[in-house]
């Protein structure tokens, strides 16, 4: 029995829970608490106060995250942004350098090239299929270097154990956003990295009701972002903790689901006339499909983005013909949704900058649910025609 729960789908439904159980209860009821009996802590972080993230509700999660990752320690957010700026502050301070992936979710792009150079901190975007241009862009202050598991929305994968050792090589923090992958495709800090981040809005809670962050790393990092954390007061609601606890305990069932499903989608646009180009690491012609297929476990993921051989009128009449797909920005839920990250996820970025990325307007993304593949594909198959 104790090597069976040693495997992941186990952890996400027995890792962390309460022993005993609260009254009994096989679900952990939700704290509904603002604060604690006070019971002799000394140190402000530890005093049990819901903001200071340490509800009953919050230390399931944290002990459920911790292990399912295989890190020391976790800690939830307030949203993904949170758990992404939170670190980020604790990481770096005024007259710091880092490195980050030149294809980045618009808000973290955004919070690197504005915000932290607001606190003094300078930042270099980097190619990551050239180690070189790595090492070219150091500097003596540089302290971290930050990228995705999984692009956001292009999909591409780096060599992420050279970039964990590139990092150990050069005494930087590596930083993951593994939102794309989760656990269960991915576990970055097995590769070496420090610190591996979320939006638990996606798929670690998978039903599109709540919007979280998720920090898994060392006791010592947790340690420090945790004090950030409560200093920025970026906490998850006790009710928003027990839906993502419910959340986790499907995340490895609905995740394959969603990546053979994708698989079959992908593979159907690449063969349809009005679709110009697919990106889904998932499929042989992609630049890095044998990267993924090395690193990634179980599949390849749910997302899959395409550029329409009409640009962007094909692809709003796309949307607008498409039955099963919603029109709506996030990922990682029950039902399929479509966007064009230029007008949502990437709207923050300037058209030339998005352009220079490789995002064009007419780029589309879905998000594979857990609808039918043959509907799903038949859908497509009749917005497409």
């Amino acid at each position: 029995m104790a090597q069976d729960r040693e495997r992941i789908q186990t952890q996400l439904i027995h890792a962390g829970e309460p022993t005993p159980r609260h009254a009994g209860a096989v679900v952990t009821p939700v704290f509904q608490s603002s604060t604690f009996e006070y019971g002799g802590q000394g140190n402000y972080d530890d005093v049990r106060y819901l903001r200071l993230n340490n509800s009953p509700n919050h230390e399931v999660l944290h002990r459920k995250l911790a292990a399912v990752e295989g890190g020391e320690a976790a800690l939830v957010t307030a949203s993904g942004m949170a758990a992404i700026s939170t670190t980020l502050l604790t990481v770096l301070r005024p007259g710091d350098h880092i490195l980050a992936q030149r294809t980045l979710y618009g808000g973290t792009h955004d919070f690197i090239t504005e915000t932290l150079v607001r606190w003094g901190v300078t930042h270099t975007f980097v190619d990551g299929d050239d180690p070189d241009s790595w090492a070219a862009a150091l500097r003596p202050e540089t302290r971290a270097i930050y990228l995705e598991a999984l692009s956001n929305p292009l999909l591409e994968i780096l060599d992420l154990p050279a970039v964990a050792g590139f990092a150990r090589e050069n005494d930087l923090v590596s930083i993951v956003d593994a939102t794309f992958t989760s656990p269960i495709l991915l576990r970055p800090l097995e590769l070496g990295f420090d610190i591996v981040l979320h939006s638990a809005t996606k798929y670690l809670n998978g039903h599109s009701d709540i919007v979280a962050g998720a920090i898994a790393s060392s006791d010592a990092h947790i340690d420090a972002i945790r004090h950030t954390l409560n200093l920025l007061g970026g906490s998850l609601d006790p009710h928003a903790c027990f839906l993502l606890q419910r959340g986790l305990k499907t995340l490895a069932v609905r995740v394959r689901q969603q990546s053979a499903t994708a698989l079959a989608v992908a593979s159907a646009l690449h063969e349809h006339a009005a679709v110009s180009t697919v990106y889904y690491p998932g499929l042989p012609h992609h630049p890095h499909h044998q990267r993924a297929a090395t690193l990634l476990r179980g599949g390849f993921g749910g997302m899959v983005s395409m550029e329409l051989a009409g640009g962007v009128e094909a692809a709003d009449r796309l949307t607008q013909r498409l039955r099963l797909p919603i029109n709506a920005p996030s990922l990682g839920g029950p039902e399929t949704l479509v966007t064009r990250p230029a007008q949502t996820s990437h709207a923050g970025l300037d058209p030339k900058t998005r352009r220079d990325l490789g995002i064009g307007d007419g780029l589309v993304r879905l998000s594979i649910g857990l609808e039918d593949a043959d509907d799903l594909i038949a859908d497509l198959q009749q917005a497409l025609d």
